[in-house]
């Protein structure tokens, strides 16, 4: 597994690609947080915390993880080596956490520079450090949790198609349809029982929570459970003779 770890790793940032792509996300949000006038902007709102980064990463992980993820087993099945590395002696297992941990790690590290953010929010709150700590880091797992889930589903999207640009649409659309999707249809019913038993299936809910500071065993679990879904169903899929 850490040999497949090293492998996609070191390959992401082997071309400018890789930089482009984190580079994108952090500037993207940056201009949200500081440049662009409006409610997620950390100097318009007059307050000390940084909401807006919690609220807008989500959705712009919608796109940073399928991209990341989108080539870890398409480009196998494209370049004919997908049957190579099945037969080699590692488990389909290993194979398969070696890539979804190098795709999380990934993103991790594009997540890692907004803590400068944080510390710069420390600075201009008053007095200094006036800063929900508590509710930051809470939703700061949350968000980490939350790219762990997005890139087994991105892994699982790359793994049924040989085409990345297909990949990667799919991984959006599969991870728009349980973040936000299961909100909206639970919105159509007015019993109010129905409507939250549908959004709690979704991971919108679940993260909510996590973003005001309160880790519940049961958000968790729920991610916890469902990037083990997607990582078991990518080893279902994947096959030494069929090419997709």
């Amino acid at each position: 597994m850490w040999n497949i770890f090293k492998k996609e790793f070191w390959a992401f940032f082997n071309t400018p690609t890789g930089y482009i792509i984190v580079g994108l996300f952090l500037f993207a949000i940056a201009l949200f947080l500081w440049v662009i006038p409006g409610e997620y902007n950390v100097l318009d709102n007059g307050y000390a915390n940084l909401d807006g980064l919690f609220y807008m990463a989500p959705w712009f992980f919608l796109f940073l993880c399928p991209a990341v993820t989108m080539r870890l087993f398409a480009e196998e099945y494209q370049q004919g080596t997908i049957e190579l590395l099945l037969t080699r002696p590692i488990s389909r297992s290993s194979i398969v956490l070696g890539k979804f941990f190098a795709g999380w790690v990934l993103v991790l590290i594009a997540l890692i520079p907004t803590l400068v953010w944080y510390v710069s929010v420390l600075f201009l709150a008053e007095p200094f450090g006036n800063v929900d700590s508590g509710a930051f880091w809470g939703a700061f797992i949350g968000l980490a949790l939350l790219s762990a889930v997005y890139t087994s589903i991105g892994l699982f999207a790359s793994s049924i198609s040989s085409n990345q640009l297909i990949s990667f649409v799919l991984a959006v659309v599969i991870c728009f349809a349980f973040f936000y999707g299961f909100e909206l249809l639970g919105s159509l019913f007015s019993n109010g029982d129905t409507a939250y038993a549908i959004q709690s299936v979704g991971i919108h809910a679940h993260y909510k929570s996590m973003c005001r500071g309160v880790i519940d065993s049961r958000d968790l679990v729920y991610m916890i459970i469902l990037s083990a879904l997607f990582i078991f169903l990518t080893q279902y899929v994947i096959t030494p003779k069929k090419k997709r």
